[in-house]
């Protein structure tokens, strides 16, 4: 479903600088797409290109954000706080064909081939790609780790 797009950090416990998604584009339970303009700041550049490291960070957090919207309400969405960790438990391939420089934004497109759940954590296998003005940058499999934290009673 296409929507306005809504703050990332709803879904994900990252902040500044380590934040490497603006906007959710579109989201549902299998998936996602989001958009990053990379900041002449960001922890990831170099001789200003965002590296490998930020481009599978970039990935991964757009591949959480699907998992992560399952564990809120409609309500949730508007900084109720962070309920979720989670990290990569396994990157499965990985192509990186380019590098995007500073001040452009790219988009980023996952897609849920598997999912495990339990009563506090979820275990999942996602499809994703980067791409810039049309060409692909990366696409890649990964599997994410991602755990519930209950509130102290």
């Amino acid at each position: 479903m296409e929507l306005k797009p809504i703050d990332i950090t709803n879904f994900l416990p990252h902040r500044i600088p380590f934040l490497m998604v603006d906007n959710v584009i579109s989201i549902s339970d299998d998936h996602v797409k989001t958009e990053f303009t990379i900041p002449e700041n960001c922890i990831f550049l170099e001789e200003g290109l965002l590296n490998e490291a930020g481009l599978i960070e970039n990935a991964a957090q757009t591949c959480s954000s699907i998992v992560g919207k399952s564990y809120f309400d409609e309500d949730d969405t508007k900084g109720e706080g962070n309920k979720l960790i989670g990290f990569i438990s396994a990157i499965k391939k990985v192509t990186i064909s380019e590098l995007p420089a500073q001040g452009t934004t790219i988009e980023t497109i996952a897609n849920l081939v598997s999912r495990f759940d339990t009563d506090t954590y979820s275990i999942s296998t996602l499809e994703c790609k980067i791409i810039l003005e049309g060409k692909q940058l990366l696409s890649g499999v990964m599997n994410l780790f991602i755990q519930e934290l209950k509130k102290e009673s």
